[in-house]
């Protein structure tokens, strides 16, 4: 894993997906401190099927109301 410099990476972004998509993992670092990741792409092997998440999730039967607060504070009425 090689680390580069915001500035390199700008300079230098066709060079370093060329070596992203040769395998390598490349961290970009702002003041020394990383922030990002260059990965390379991976394809989803298998296909998203419909109901898929079934039974794993759940939402609340009041999930699109809003507290009475918060509904105040887009009125004005929180005052």
């Amino acid at each position: 894993m090689s680390v580069v410099n915001v500035h390199e990476a700008k300079t230098h972004l066709s060079r370093l997906l060329e070596r992203v998509s040769a395998g390598e993992e490349i961290v970009i670092a702002k003041a020394g401190r990383p922030v990002a990741r260059l990965v390379p792409y991976e394809e989803d092997l298998e296909p998203r099927t419909l109901g898929g998440w079934e039974g794993r999730v759940w939402i609340a039967d009041d999930f699109d109301e809003l507290p009475p607060d918060i509904l105040a504070a887009f009125y004005g009425d929180d005052e």
